[in-house]
């Protein structure tokens, strides 16, 4: 029986330029992180739970229209100022749903980002 998500991941080309991103760029700090030569496999405990990882294990390619991973944020329209100063690219205007915001940026590997803001609850 599934219980919960265990991890999310993404496949990395150049490791040490995505750690810069998420670790730099996004504010995300490391847990594990081991490798075996040039093979890495890094861990991000997000703050609500949860963990993201990247790797260079698996020879997958970096996916732009592929499954993304969604990051809950706090306000969305500071990080994205922050973001926009920093270089990050952009794939999408700032969609508004009936519940959320949303906006989608790509990593320094291609991979889509969807950033999520929940509106508040009255």
């Amino acid at each position: 029986m599934i219980e919960k998500v265990a991890f999310t991941m993404y496949p990395a080309k150049d490791v040490a330029r995505a750690r810069k991103f998420y670790g730099e760029v996004l504010g995300l700090k490391e847990g594990s992180v081991g490798n075996q030569g040039d093979g890495w496999w890094v861990e991000y405990d997000l703050p609500g739970g949860g963990c993201f990882a990247l790797t260079n294990f698996t020879q997958d390619e970096p996916s732009a229209n592929g499954g993304a991973i969604a990051f809950e944020v706090s306000d969305i329209d500071a990080l994205c100022a922050d973001l926009q100063s920093k270089g990050v690219t952009f794939k999408s205007d700032l969609i508004q749903s009936p519940v959320c915001r949303m906006r989608v940026i790509s990593d320094s590997e291609g991979n889509s980002i969807l950033l999520h803001q929940l509106h508040k609850k009255r």
